[in-house]
């Protein structure tokens, strides 16, 4: 069976996007673990992490995300494990994904030293189970250039088999090859891809926002699978706030207090994605009837106005189980950008 593990050299380079995007252009059944977990979910008093959770429901794996990953603290890891047994544990989880399947894709963690104290760093994971090893980069054309060369030169891949690099999220791919093609040759290393920048992959989606926030849905559930491109901080009167060009955008995420129920009513009136309600005020249930009634979903939080608008400002647009206009963009884009015939070889 074909072993690829997905690793990258900066953190939220587009791992699991590429292994979506594959998983579904390749047309092969694909397994997938992810050892060790760096992002870190709390459900119905379970844990698992975000990505694997993600890419079992996309993927339809009959694994759950729990069995995807051997663990995510260090510490615990060190205490339940050694060298021999974290990798026997390893071999384990890879080859209960592998049953039934013609492909499995590994991912690693957040960066190329991200666990390497326990044992589950990108080249121990490649070196163990015998999988070519595909590195996604991201950043500037320097930060990108260097974290090549560093790869090359600075990382032991004694034993390992590096299949290439797909660079994500570059501006203009056919200048960055026409730029950078002669020095990876010459750095000896294969350029699998380069992934434009894509806008329609940048989008929050409610259902997220209310997980991340840890928000209480006390209306318009069934309107969690809309997307979000603007958000707008209703600090000010409804007056105020309707005068403002933000406020009329589509697809916006209104953040405002509990109480403003001004603000809020006006919200509902237009284009509006969801709202935030801070300070854990629970708006009266005229404003709940009719969120609920236009689907428009109302997220209860108990940190201030400002925090949430920072947490939301700092929120990565991540890819959910839902969103089924972004899994088919993801295919689209790497059958497009990414030589698959190379990568499989």
């Amino acid at each position: 069976m074909k072993k690829i593990i997905i690793a990258s050299t900066r953190k939220s380079a587009g791992k699991t996007s590429l292994i979506v995007g594959l998983a579904r252009s390749t047309g092969k059944k694909t397994g997938y673990i992810k050892p060790f977990g760096d992002r870190l979910l709390y459900r119905k008093k379970r844990l698992w992490d975000y990505d694997a959770a993600l890419l079992t429901n996309i993927l339809g794996v009959s694994e759950s995300a729990e069995t995807c990953t051997i663990g995510f603290e260090r510490s615990k890891l060190k205490y339940m494990y050694n060298e021999e047994t974290t990798l026997q544990k390893l071999r384990e989880i890879a080859a209960q994904a592998e049953e039934g399947n013609e492909l499995l894709m590994v991912e690693a963690g957040s960066d190329m030293s991200h666990g390497v104290s326990v044992f589950l760093d990108p080249v121990t994971l490649a070196s163990t189970l015998q999988g070519k090893l595909v590195v996604v980069l991201r950043g500037g054309e320097d930060t990108i250039m260097d974290d090549v060369a560093f790869l090359k030169k600075r990382v032991a891949l004694n034993g390992v088999e590096l299949g290439g690099v797909v660079v994500n999220g570059v501006q203009d791919s056919e200048d960055f090859i026409d730029t950078y093609s002669a020095e990876l040759t010459e750095l000896g290393v294969t350029l699998l891809g380069t992934i434009p920048h894509e806008h329609r992959l940048q989008s929050l989606n409610v259902q997220l926002l209310a997980e991340t926030l840890f928000a209480r849905v006390v209306a318009g559930e069934g309107g969690l699978d809309k997307e979000v491109k603007t958000i707008f901080v209703g600090a000010m009167s409804a007056d105020a706030a309707m005068r403002n060009p933000l406020f009329n955008k589509e697809k916006k995420l209104i953040i405002t207090s509990g109480d403003r129920s001004d603000m809020i009513l006006a919200s509902l009136n237009e284009n509006t994605s969801a709202v935030v309600l801070a300070n854990n005020i629970l708006p009266p249930s005229n404003v709940t009837n009719r969120a609920t009634q236009l689907g428009i979903p109302l997220l209860l939080v108990s940190m201030d106005t400002f925090r949430a608008a920072k947490q939301v400002h700092d929120m990565e647009p991540l890819l959910t189980a839902g969103d089924d206009k972004k899994v088919d963009a993801l295919e689209e884009i790497v059958k497009k950008h990414v030589d698959i015939e190379a990568l499989l070889a």
